[in-house]
């Protein structure tokens, strides 16, 4: 299993020609920035590769012009009030509210007043591991129809999913090393980016992916989870591996095993770390170390899991 070091950067600054050439670079070649007064810019990021979370907090009332922005920009307003133009509608956002900043590669225009934002950029290739539009087995891009949460329920799911991440597997350092673990808080994100927000994934299976979901289907996948459980797979890998749909892959599984692919691997990397920890010097290895290598990031829900399928918390086995 390949590292995949997680990446701090911090800026801080009270020039307005430093701060456009810091969003510009980060962000968008092509973002304007037009302020009314003075203001100070500080932005904190933690980048992990195929998503990176920013909380960035700034002091003037800005109007901010972007065209290209790279991925899914995501925002959690925490105590901000600004407005957001964008094909041909506006919104109003404030303290709490959860919205997309715009459609990927669509052109907006954002009033931002002083205050704080937290920003999740997604890579648009996540959102594909997770969902696909209808009804071929190469479909095309995901598509968002709606730029603010479906519900204030959701609003909140996403917050809860955010700070999931950035506590349990960005402030970690061994959770942090460990593309598997990367690579699940990625899909993580764009579940629920795919939840909270209207759009044109497709999930319910056709004719023809019921006609796929086949035991010989469940066996292919089966060997390919056994071959490839180390590295950083997707539902969309598995699929892929077995010559069939994302929907069939996961209604095959269903159907003969009344599971999903991805619960699957991790049973799998669960008998894994299991193996590890039975091998492992209690000198030389810690229970967090080896969950974090078998893509477990947060230490209390592994254990959770390892207490229910071996009877003994994994202390236990690592010393015994």
């Amino acid at each position: 299993m390949t590292s995949s070091p997680v990446q701090t950067h911090e800026f801080d600054s009270r020039d307005p020609a430093t701060i456009q050439e810091f969003l510009s670079a980060t962000y968008d070649p092509k973002l304007r920035i037009q302020s009314r007064n003075g203001y100070r810019l500080t932005h904190h990021r933690v980048d992990a590769g195929p998503f990176a979370i920013a909380t960035t907090r700034q002091t003037g009332h800005l109007e901010i012009d972007a065209s290209t922005l790279g991925g899914l920009v995501i925002a959690h307003n925490r105590t901000a009030h600004g407005d957001r133009s964008c094909a041909g509608s506006a919104h109003r956002f404030g303290p709490g509210d959860v919205f997309l900043v715009t459609r990927p590669e669509e052109p907006c225009t954002v009033h931002w007043h002083p205050g704080e934002v937290e920003l999740c950029v997604l890579d648009l290739s996540v959102l594909a591991q997770v969902a696909t539009t209808a009804p071929a087995r190469r479909p095309g891009r995901i598509e968002f129809t709606e730029l603010s949460a479906a519900s204030t329920a959701l609003a909140q799911q996403w917050r809860n999913t955010t700070s999931f991440v950035r506590d349990v597997v960005l402030n970690s350092p061994a959770a942090g090393a460990q593309s598997l673990v990367i690579g699940n808080a990625a899909r993580m994100l764009a579940a629920a980016a795919l939840a909270v927000f209207p759009n044109t994934a497709f999930t319910e299976p056709t004719a023809a992916d019921r006609n796929d979901a086949t035991t010989a289907t469940l066996r292919r996948a089966i060997t390919f989870l056994e071959e490839h459980a180390d590295r950083d797979i997707s539902a969309a890998d598995i699929a892929g591996a077995a010559g069939v749909s994302l929907r069939a892959v996961q209604l095959a599984f269903r159907r003969h095993l009344g599971t999903t692919p991805m619960a699957y691997l991790r049973r799998i990397r669960l008998v894994r770390a299991h193996h590890d920890l039975v091998r492992a010097d209690p000198r030389q290895e810690t229970v967090s170390a080896i969950a974090s290598r078998w893509g477990f990031a947060s230490h209390s829900r592994f254990t959770a899991r390892y207490h229910a399928s071996f009877g003994v918390p994994p202390r236990e086995t690592l010393n015994t």
